[in-house]
Order: structure tokens, then sequence, then C-alpha cells
């Protein structure tokens, strides 16, 4: 008999908008390999872009916030293993699953590290610095370290913020696991440079480094590319864009404002370079695995990379320098020879670091570690059974509080 696995999404994924749904995609393909009976629900609403789980064979189920009906669903269900998508998901519901379903492996899938993208963000806006000091000492930080220590493990997307929580909070290592993107070898021949043209940039309009990028193309570095290349284009693509960014479409100019892309990959396929000019963030970035698989070199900043590429060579460039930037994109573009050997290097890197196969057989031998030790695995970690607890006598009343007063009224 098959094991039941329930994943709490923030959202119902949408992979062909967001790289984490497209991460969540993947995890969902990786357990349905392993021949797990999943299980999705999520407190939010669908869209046009949502993932088609049925198609899956997974089962969808809506859930209230604050409700004893999750009790009651999560008993009948008797999930082997449960995901948490995000750790905000840990904190409404993981004083439940620890009460309704307490031998559930409970995995937290970060996605990336919510309070350092925040402390970027928020020293961004202020023109300022960054440093670690203003990501340990936000208040967000609390609640994620705190939720990772109340899971069982886990998934880590960036080696940068696998060494962060190591080496600056000495988070204990079997409590995380590395987990980037997991893609499929290239098998295929990629179209040529001759074949290509164009600039790209792609990315959500929901999601702040996104919208900051495209203003530093507009203003910053696609005129000092159009200056040498006056006829070149580039066409920028992303779900849910901003009017201000829709405002930025200049055909005479060669900026153009694409929207969404129903096929990502046939847009990349078709450009010769992508440009990502990201100044804060946290994570791995899907748009540049996606340029890697499609062979698309990139020029991108030292964020837009962090934690992709180990201390090898950038299938590109990287630089967070505005002229250096331009110029790196420019000669990617003229120049076939470097052209082919950033492109290899995306072949390469994608082999090495993000081969699927190998990627899928290290998570399915960590979850079959964890669930014959679950025991003396939680019994090693005391902060994360004090934290429980501290749950259990807090948010779980809280949230009692409000379900009784949404009752009342």
């Amino acid at each position: 008999m098959s094991q039941k696995l329930l994943v709490i999404g923030y959202v119902w994924p949408e992979p062909t908008t967001t790289a984490a749904g497209g991460r969540m995609q993947q995890l969902l393909e990786a357990f349905l390999a392993f021949g797990y009976q999943i299980t999705f629900a999520s407190t939010a609403s669908k869209t046009e872009y949502s993932l088609d789980l049925q198609s899956m064979r997974i089962l969808e189920t809506p859930i209230q916030l604050n409700h004893s009906s999750f009790d009651d669903f999560i008993q009948e269900l008797k999930p082997e293993v449960v995901v948490f998508d995000r750790f905000m998901m840990e904190e409404q519901f993981g004083w439940r699953v620890a009460e309704f379903a307490p031998n559930a492996l409970r995995i937290l899938n970060t996605e990336d590290l919510h309070a350092l993208r925040k402390a970027r963000e928020e020293a961004h806006k202020q023109n300022l610095p960054f440093d670690l000091a203003q990501w340990k000492n936000h208040p967000i930080t609390l609640r994620e370290v705190a939720s990772i220590y109340r899971c069982d493990v886990s998934l880590m997307i960036s080696t940068f913020e696998m060494d962060i929580l190591e080496e600056q909070l000495q988070i204990p290592s079997e409590l995380l696991l590395h987990l980037p993107f997991m893609v499929d070898v290239l098998d295929e021949p990629l179209p040529s440079f001759e074949e290509r043209k164009g600039f790209v940039s792609i990315g959500n309009g929901k999601h702040a480094p996104n919208v900051d990028a495209v203003k530093i193309l507009r203003n910053e570095i696609w005129p000092l590319i159009r200056k040498q290349l006056p006829k070149a284009e580039l066409h920028i693509y992303g779900a849910y864009l901003p009017q201000q960014v829709n405002e930025m479409h200049d055909p005479n100019n060669g900026f153009l404002v694409e929207g969404w892309a129903k096929n990502a990959k046939e847009v990349l396929t078709t450009s010769r370079v992508l440009l990502a000019p990201i100044q804060f963030g946290a994570g791995i970035k899907g748009k540049l695995l996606d340029a890697m698989r499609t062979g698309t070199p990139t020029v991108t900043t030292s964020i837009g990379a962090e934690g992709m590429h180990g201390d090898q060579d950038w299938n590109g460039t990287i630089t967070d320098d505005w002229d250096i930037f331009a110029q790196a994109a420019i000669q990617l573009y003229h120049d076939q020879e470097i052209w082919r050997n950033a492109q290899k290097q995306g072949v390469w890197l994608l082999q090495n670091f993000y081969n699927k196969e190998k990627l899928q057989l290290q998570f399915k031998e960590r979850l079959q570690t964890l669930t014959k030790t679950l025991d003396y695995h939680r019994s090693k970690n005391f902060i994360g059974k004090m934290l429980q607890s501290q749950t259990m006598s807090s948010t779980k009343y809280m949230a009692k509080w409000i379900e009784a007063k949404n009752k009342t009224q």
C-alpha cells in the first residue's frame, strides 16, 4: 500500500508564472515517482494559471484557516508525510499536524529564506548597504527559524542559504537538506547562435525584485546597449506585470513589454541573451536555470547568481556594475565563440548541480532514513521540541479563540 503525503500549499502552484510554482511541481513529481498518494490542500483561491493537479492524479482539498475542520480532515487522511509549503503554512497548521498526526514526517519547503529577501529589500529601499546582521535581527527570521526547528527537515534551494543557517545560526545540518531545482539532463540539440536574436528578460510582476530589475534595464542598461546596437530589441515577459512596467513599452527604442509568456521555453530558446539585473532577493532564480536549460547565456548580478554555481564559472557574466553589465551583454550578443562557450558552461552546470535523477535519489534516501529513525531524530532536536511545546500552548489557543469569535459573528 502506497504511503500518503499531504502538501499544505501557500498557493495553488503556478509553474508557468513563478519559479516557486515550478519548484512545487518538481517536488510533486518526485513524490509521485517515489510511489506516494498525494493530497494537495490550500486556503488560497485558484487562478487561471493554476496547475491541473487532477491530471497528475493528485487529490485537491480546500482548507480553512483557524478552523477545526482541518483536525477532522487530517485524522481521516492519516498521512505519513506532511509538506508545509513555506513557513507561514507551518505556523498556521504545524501545531494541528503535530497534535492530530504526530507520527507524520514534517517537511518544510522553504522556497527561499523569506526574511533574507525581506531584509535585503528593506535595505535597498533605504539605499543602505546590506549585511547579514540585518537578516539575523529581522523579526521574520525568528519566525522562519522557529519553523525550521519545529520540522523534521527543511528543504533548502540555495547553497548560500544552507551556509548562513549553519554558520551564522548554528542550525544542525541534520535538520536541513540542500535540494535545488531538479531538471532532466539536456538530450536534444540547442538552437545555434545564428538561429537566435534579441535580448530577453522574464519574471513575475508580483515579485518586487523583478519589477526593480525592469526599471534598471529601462533606465540604466538598455540605453547603453541600444547606443551600440541601435536595431536590437529587448523583450520583457512576465505574468501580473504592474501598470508602471506596461507603460515602459517603447517600440521606437526596442524596449518591448510583452506580458505573460505562455511558453517560456520557446521564448528563451529563440532569444540570444537573457538579462537579469537583480538587486535584492533570495533563493535561486528559476529564470536563470531556464536559460541554462534552453542554452541561453545570461548576464546577471551577484545576488542573481547567488547559491547557483558553487565556485564554477557562470554561463555568461556576473557583475553589479551597469556599464560592465551592458558591455558584457553586447559582447555575448556579438561574439559567437564567447557565446558558445557560455552556452556549454550552462549545460555543464545543469549536469553537475541540477541533475534530476541524482537529486531525486538523494531526496528519497533522506526520506527513508528519516522515516526509519524519526523518534531518534526528534529526540536530538531539543530546541524543536521546546518550540513545538510553546506553539501548542500559544498559537493553538489563539487559533481556537479566532474560530470561536468567527462563529459568533
